[in-house]
């Protein structure tokens, strides 16, 4: 009846039993087929709560494993022995319809490959186009010529002097130490429960190897030369769930050093755990969940280092840029940010933006590779892969980290070849071409990639006993006889030894989470085949802890209950081990175990990014056996410790087993070489690697480029007599408008900090008198301000003064009852002439304002002292600008199918040094942000992109540039918190609307104030919600009713 295979009958038979068993439980309700995966809608009750299902795993065999073909045939074969019976009947329903998800799975497989096929074309065409451009460049150059002068808009920064790491050694780095770099590093890792010590690895899916490789970094980087302080940041969770240790702010994780305490820098060195409260302090989040509240990190932890770096700074008195002999200090910004996977990316992003430091990110996993996986798969559509696994929203999150990442860390080439080449960010042949111009201190057109470097992760032998590793061939009956060893054992080696019926045998060890991708079937079918490799070894199953697998989630539910038919079905009790729990500490003596009794680890994953426990068993002795899919390709080229395998291949996995444990010359070979050669994944030797590349990729901001900030109290009392000045004085010092008569204490020949230092040294008499109305508000000292991003525009992209008026009133008279200690912000997508026409339009003096947010953050602008951009904000967000490189490309790329060249035309008179205005004839005429973002991206242009005026205007805009960013650069100049600030929004407005609701800061969205936005073309049908931007439940967002007072303005604040 199975159509020549007796597997999908086995199969069937077993969905039939499995519903007998359901319907008993459930007093008679029919049996219904239930869904491969939770519906979005309910994804994520049903990914926590999710119990195991047969059924759903039997399904998933028949429509994974068999042809549609054949699926058709067994149902005309069960209609051919059509009966009276139930059974029967029941069979042929099932058959028909499990055959119907099959001929699912076929076409979305088919409509995946053709969409690929389309990405790919277009990926291949901006590829194309952007090496063209640059090949031209090369040939333009004359003959002779001295190497060209790099782009001025995009080199903000010192250009790096080349691209080669070069490791530091031992020598070095202790030289480094002598001459006193004291390094301040920030790493970012939000999900999952992370704790120093006791980590709770495999407790769910957020909980693996990421924690523990981002504490041992932290506690690696911590102790080595020149590092002064490693933070850490997660997020903070104080929920009855879990351990109490997750809800403390700070936990040190490395003691300071003898020497540092010594020297009086210990008061703040070490590595420390420093956890930030974002979204329901009283609810755990798994990773999908967190995204809305990712701003919200954002602001705290831009007010934590900040604060961090001011203390450092007085606390080791780093002089400010250019005033060696004054009193002041310069923060210790940090060295650099890391952001590991796609939320810590982002986040890294944002704060490498404001604080102007070198960002590095380390994907970890991938979403474009994951979502390939799933599509291939044929199971989900991606509308439900969207829904329950946010796949747009992280890809999007990996994306905006490889627009800001002077570097990425991969642990392996395979995954820059096969995972990073997936993305619009990317494009391998790209980024060689451009790391050569550099080099060659050519033009690189403004277009950049970041360069992708392979440091393998490393290790704590902390816990490898020398001793123990030279006793390797001890007397094994001690292991088995407790009552012969010389000390005591560990509880797990009993633990594991009590489910063999001959101890004696040699070991196959296999340690990971009970995920299918972990392949551990395979090996199990595979040990279970051969009678050789069961007569002369034992296998170990680690797969995490367990309680009740009913009552675990259904991946993990699946493969223990399909290990325990395999078990059952070969017969293997008494030769495979699979203990119900082990904790962390237990990890070392199991490898330990495993190698005295002269065993093999094997890791048969489908795909394993990089591998870390063979690392860890090579440090313990253990010959190894490997996927050949993904990292694990590099570890034995390293170690020469093992063997690859397919892992689909069980005979090939039983043969590698026999070779190594049948051949005890080849076993020894293979377990010196790996303890020879693991050295090289030490964690000292990974930090050198690491710092040597950091020093060699990153553009580190020269000391008058670092970013200045207000003084503590304390320290700006003791350093100025005069602290009560308004900070407007001090702002109007930094201004850089001055004029040449002005600046007879520049000489020729003075270095760029020096200049910068006299421009800093401005008396207030070269000042313009009109200035002097700002000491009346001194702005700068304000306690809270109001922002104004209310998008009020008509049809035809005019401002809307009618409504801008009632909102500017409305705010205003919300801030008159505070008596100055409230401040006022514009933040608009106009231009600065724009907007101060469209104020004095309203009856309102813009020298009111502290500050115009213009161009959607491209131009800053203080009215109290003049209406230009300021200088120094422009140098701020000039980092990787692309400039005029880009402004012929967006017409080209934005404008719709059919459009004319009119319909996305550059806007003179609305363009600026880092903004380049289009006039959009509209919203039918031209593309969505996320199309035009996505193929500049492919080409090698960073940049951020608003439609502004009611869908009539294209800002392009740096990267670094935003209304939020803008936002986060002036809390930071003037040393307001962010919680003291309330920004008035539409109910509707421009596409970055939704970035200005969520953070720290309050947001109050007044209804009816804007007739048309522009957020139709922000995103793509397939992309992600705003429900995965902001979280509109936040208690920090209130909607006020359109008949409010101003007063609730300010209670709401």
């Amino acid at each position: 009846m199975a159509a020549g295979n007796e597997w999908i009958n086995g199969y069937l038979e077993a969905i039939l039993d499995a519903g007998v068993k359901l319907r008993s439980q459930q007093a008679g309700t029919p049996l219904a087929l239930p869904q491969l995966l939770p519906a979005p809608a309910l994804a994520e009750s049903a990914v926590a709560a999710a119990a195991y299902s047969p059924t759903r795993y039997f399904v998933e065999e028949v429509v994974s494993r068999f042809d549609d073909r054949d699926l058709h045939k067994t149902w005309t074969k069960v209609v051919a022995m059509r009966n009276s019976q139930e059974r029967n009947n029941r069979l042929e329903n099932l058959c028909w319809r499990i055959w119907h998800v099959a001929r699912k799975k076929k076409q979305v497989e088919w409509e995946f490959s053709r969409q690929l096929e389309r990405w790919r074309l277009e990926q291949e065409l901006g590829s194309r186009e952007a090496a063209e451009d640059l090949s031209e460049g090369e040939k333009d150059k004359p003959d002779g010529a001295g190497p060209a002068q790099p782009d001025q808009h995009q080199q903000s920064r010192f250009a790096r002097i080349n691209s080669d790491a070069r490791i530091v050694s031992d020598e070095e780095e202790e030289e480094e130490s002598k001459d006193g770099r004291n390094l301040y590093i920030v790493l970012v890792s939000i999900h999952g429960l992370v704790r120093g010590e006791n980590m709770e690895l495999g407790r769910d899916s957020d909980t693996g190897g990421q924690v523990k490789y981002v504490v041992e970094l932290a506690r690696a980087l911590a102790a080595t030369a020149g590092v002064h302080r490693v933070d850490l940041l997660t997020r903070q969770i104080s929920c009855p769930d879990v351990d109490w240790t997750y809800g403390e702010p700070v936990e040190m994780i490395t003691q300071p050093s003898d020497a540092d305490a010594g020297s009086g820098g210990g008061g703040g060195s070490g590595a420390y755990i420093v956890r930030l409260p974002c979204g329901p302090r009283d609810k755990y989040l798994p990773k999908e969940s967190l995204w809305p509240h990712i701003p919200e990190f954002v602001d705290r932890a831009l007010a934590h280092v900040t604060n961090v770096a001011r203390a450092l700074g007085e606390q080791l008195g780093a002089p400010g840029a250019g005033d060696s002999g004054s009193a002041a200090t310069q923060p210790v910004w940090p060295y650099v940010i890391h952001g590991h996977y796609a939320d810590a990316a982002e986040v890294a992003t944002h704060l490498a933006s404001a604080l102007n430091v070198p960002m590095v990110m380390t994907g970890h996993s991938l979403g474009r590779n994951k979502l390939e996986q799933l599509l291939k798969l044929g199971r989900m559509p991606r509308a439900e892969i969207q829904g329950t696994y946010k796949i747009a929203r992280r890809i999007e999150a990996e994306e905006t980290g490889l627009d800001a990442a002077e570097m990425v860390v991969t642990s392996t080439k395979q995954e820059i070849e096969e995972q990073w080449g997936l993305y619009h960010g990317f494009d391998p042949k790209v980024e060689r071409k451009l790391r050569v111009r550099r080099r060659r201190g050519v033009s690189c057109l403004g277009r950049y990639m970041p360069r992708m470097v392979v440091i393998p992760p490393g290790m704590d032998f902390s816990y490898v006993d020398a001793q123990d590793l030279a006793e390797g061939d001890g007397d094994l009956q001690a292991l088995i006889s407790r009552d012969k060893a010389k000390k005591p054992l560990p509880p797990i080696w009993s633990e594991v030894l009590r489910f063999f019926t001959n101890p004696h045998k040699p070991m196959i060890l296999a340690l990971s989470r009970p995920d299918p991708k972990k392949n551990v079937t395979t090996l199990l079918k595979a040990y279970g085949e051969s009678r050789h490799l069961r007569e002369l070894a034992n296998l170990t199953l680690i797969l995490g802890n367990r309680d009740d697998i009913e009552e675990m989630s259904g991946g993990a539910s699946t493969v223990l209950t399909a290990v325990l038919k395999l078990i059952d079905r070969y017969d293997l009790y008494g030769q495979v081990a699979y203990p119900k729990h082990h904790r962390q500490t237990d990890v070392p003596h199991i490898y330990r175990l495993a190698a005295k009794m002269k065993g093999v680890f094997i890791n048969p994953a489908l795909v394993e990014p990089f591998g870390l426990t063979l690392i860890e068993a090579a440090a313990y002795g253990l010959p190894v056996v490997a996927t050949k899919n993904g990292g694990p390709v590099d570890i034995i080229k390293a170690l020469h410790n093992g063997l690859l395998v397919d892992p689909h291949d069980a005979p090939a996995i039983t043969d590698a087993l026999l070779s190594l444990l049948a051949d005890k010359a080849r076993w020894l070979e293979c377990r010196r070489n790996g303890l020879r050669n693991i050295h090289r994944f030490s964690w000292p030797h990974h930090c050198r690697l690491y710092l040597s590349h950091v020093a060699a990729n990153c553009d580190h901001p020269a000391p008058h480029q670092l970013l200045r900030v207000p003084a503590s109290p304390s320290s700006a009392a003791a350093a100025d007599p005069s602290a009560d000045e308004s900070l407007s004085d001090s702002l109007r010092d930094l201004s850089l408008g001055i004029s040449v008569d002005a600046s007879h204490d520049l000489k020729a020949g003075d270095s760029a900090a020096a200049i910068m230092d006299a421009l800093r040294r401005r008396r207030s008499t070269d000042r313009p008198a009109s200035s002097n109305r700002a000491i009346g508000f001194a702005p700068g000292r304000r306690q809270s301000l109001l922002v104004v991003a209310v998008d009020c525009y008509l049809g035809d992209g005019q401002p809307d003064v009618e409504q801008l008026k009632k909102t500017i009133d409305m705010a205003l008279s919300a801030g008159a009852a505070t008596g100055g200690r409230v401040g006022y912000v514009l933040s608009t997508g106009m231009t600065i002439p724009e907007a101060v026409d469209a104020l004095r339009a309203c009856g309102v003096d813009p020298s009111g304002f502290d500050a115009l947010i213009c161009s959607s953050g491209a131009e800053l602008c203080y009215p109290w002292k003049d209406l230009a951009a300021d200088e120094e904000y422009s140098g701020h967000v000039a980092f990787r600008w692309p400039g005029e490189h880009v402004r012929a490309a967006v017409p080209r790329l934005g404008k719709a199918d059919g459009a004319q060249e009119v319909d996305l035309a550059v806007d003179e008179a609305a363009c600026s040094v880092h903004c380049h205005a289009y006039a959009a004839a509209g919203a039918s005429k031209v593309k969505k942000i996320d199309s035009i973002r996505q193929s500049l991206r492919m080409r090698g242009f960073r940049c951020n992109l608003v439609y502004t005026r009611a869908s009539r205007r294209l800002n392009v805009i740096p990267l670094s540039a935003s209304r939020p960013r803008t936002l986060r650069y002036l809390s930071i100049q003037w040393g307001i918190d962010l919680s003291k600030v309330a920004v008035l929004v539409g109910d509707k407005g421009d596409t970055d609307r939704e970035r200005l609701l969520p953070g720290l800061h309050k947001t109050l969205v007044l209804p009816g104030l804007v007739a048309r936005g522009s957020e139709e073309l922000l995103r793509d049908e397939d992309g992600f919600v705003t429900e995965d931007v902001v979280a509109m439940d936040s208690p920090n967002i209130v909607t006020l009713a359109e008949d409010q007072a101003p007063a609730d303005i300010l209670k709401a604040i």
